[in-house]
């Protein structure tokens, strides 16, 4: 959830039409976020197979900005103007969300095996 909230934070500090009231409204929206992909997002992947098959996955990039979308629908303090700032505050919150995990937990390190000979 902390993840989310960081990522959330920095999507509405660059994406124009993401908006944020502060800091409670982040750690709420991170909360929702967190929840929306654990409960919804993966029902709406299974629904949605098809279409993602025939796209390749791209489809899971309009599932993920229908998610963030829908969290601005349930934090009053988060405000997503329209499609376009949901698509790129999506994108950027999965990317910023990866890259904070793999520095924060320990399975996304690399480990450097070092042969002595």
């Amino acid at each position: 959830m902390v993840v989310y909230t960081l990522a959330l934070l920095v999507a509405a500090h660059v994406v124009p039409g993401i908006s944020l009231a502060g800091l409670g409204s982040a750690l709420a929206a991170g909360v929702v976020l967190g929840i929306i992909n654990a409960v919804v997002r993966p029902i709406l992947v299974v629904i949605t197979f098809p279409i993602t098959l025939l796209t390749l996955g791209i489809f899971l990039l309009v599932l993920n900005a229908f998610c963030l979308k829908l969290v601005s629908f349930f934090v009053s303090g988060f405000q997503v103007a329209g499609w376009w700032p949901a698509f790129w505050g999506a994108l950027l919150v999965s990317v910023v969300s990866w890259i904070l995990t793999a520095l924060i937990s320990d399975s996304g390190r690399v480990k450097v095996i070092s042969r002595r000979d």
